[in-house]
């Protein structure tokens, strides 16, 4: 029903009829985008463009003197986009085709959101991780599930091995009985609405927006022992979203 195969010459922009940037630090707000995160997020092309192979290309780089973030002076920067306002995904198949940035620190992302937040907040909105990645773990990726009464340290994750360092599927199916989780075609992971109501509320019934991000630093793989590792690029080759019958 939606796809973006990420087409045109390099150095080319997203289509913004497709996508919206997050740009920041999370501030005001939730500074640090809610795990202690060190990139602020832009819509610089140094950060976010076409690379003209039919590639995205987000970019993570050490940040230049003169940009300010809640901790201080900029470390980093990087991009973040999402279909929030532009598409709406019910209960279907969200699948990309990535290759990942590795490096310790850098925390690449492929997930959903319940487009409610703006009025319920954060988990009650429900979110869906389809791909999570430590770059200190180049091997391995993670998918999880999160709402109210199971959220943060959710009992809803599991991790995938092993990863290679080339592009590979991941996908997400759901519908009113159960999210299920997939790489390369295989599924890895499956969490029923019997299971999430021994926690709280399914909060999975209504629509949800698409993000793409590659965060550097915080919680999830701790903030980078070395800046050798950047310049560091994910590349997306599509993002497909299906009606499933």
């Amino acid at each position: 029903m939606w796809s973006d195969e990420f087409e045109g010459p390099a150095g080319t922009r997203v289509d913004t009829t497709r996508w919206r940037y997050d740009t920041g630090d999370g501030c005001p707000g939730v500074c640090g985008w809610g795990n202690n995160e060190k990139e602020f997020y832009t819509s610089d092309t140094a950060n976010i463009q076409l690379n003209g192979l039919g590639q995205l290309a987000i970019t993570a780089r050490v940040a230049l003197p003169g940009l300010t973030c809640y901790y201080g002076s900029c470390h980093y920067t990087s991009a973040k986009i999402t279909t929030r306002g532009k598409m709406s995904v019910a209960p279907g198949r969200v699948e990309a085709r990535i290759k990942l940035a590795a490096g310790q620190g850098l925390w690449p992302a492929f997930w959903l959101l319940g487009n409610n937040i703006g009025t319920v907040g954060w988990p009650t909105c429900g979110e869906m991780d389809i791909m999570e990645n430590k770059g200190s773990q180049p091997t391995i990726t993670s998918s999880a599930v999160h709402g109210p009464g199971y959220s943060g340290n959710t009992p809803f994750a599991h991790s995938y091995a092993p990863i290679t360092g080339d592009y590979h599927i991941y996908a997400v199916e759901w519908d009113t009985e159960s999210i299920r989780y997939f790489v390369d075609g295989t599924q890895h992971y499956i969490v029923t609405q019997t299971d999430v109501r021994q926690y709280g509320n399914w909060v999975f019934g209504q629509t949800f927006f698409v993000i793409l991000n590659l965060a550097v630093g915080g919680n999830f793989d701790r903030d980078p022992q070395s800046d050798a590792i950047f310049p560091a690029t994910m590349l997306v080759d599509y993002v497909r979203v299906y009606h499933l019958q």
